[in-house]
């Protein structure tokens, strides 16, 4: 095998179209273009974020922050205000996560529960949540209960 006995595997090279060049040559009259409109005019087709009418992607931003855009770390809690432990457990007993999924107080057990103050609590529990708000604790340990955080 010599040098001019070198060729490209076939397929692998093309010639390319050469547009404009009269209906014989099968890219004749509008080139391939189509007919009027903006592709059809000399240029670049429009700017850059042109969006054909529609409000650019990068104005309509400010709208949709509610959608898709929000903020990735942020931890969402199982709200349980103390009236609702009030109504679910008796004196004494252990109130803890599982304990208020069992009880149906928990939109999503898997998420962690938060204790907030709403309502009275006579009723002296032991709760452990992953939070517990101020007025909540003071609550709970003015009716007798104790609260422990777990992570």
């Amino acid at each position: 095998m010599k040098l001019h006995d070198l060729v490209p595997n076939p397929g692998s090279k093309k010639n390319r179209k050469r547009v404009g060049r009269g209906s014989a040559a099968g890219q004749g009259k509008t080139a391939g273009r189509g007919t009027k409109g903006e592709g059809a005019r000399n240029g670049t087709g429009g700017r850059l974020y042109r969006q054909g009418g529609n409000l650019p992607f990068y104005r309509r931003l400010p709208f949709m922050r509610g959608e898709g855009f929000n903020p990735i770390n942020r931890v969402e809690y199982n709200e349980v205000n103390l009236d609702q432990l009030a109504t679910a457990f008796k004196a004494n007993e252990d109130v803890t996560p599982e304990t208020m999924g069992e009880k149906h107080l928990l939109r999503d057990p898997r998420k962690p529960v938060v204790i907030l103050g709403r309502g009275e609590i006579k009723a002296a529990l032991k709760v452990r949540a992953q939070r517990v708000s101020g007025t909540a604790k003071s609550k709970i340990e003015a009716a007798g209960g104790s609260v422990e955080l777990i992570a």
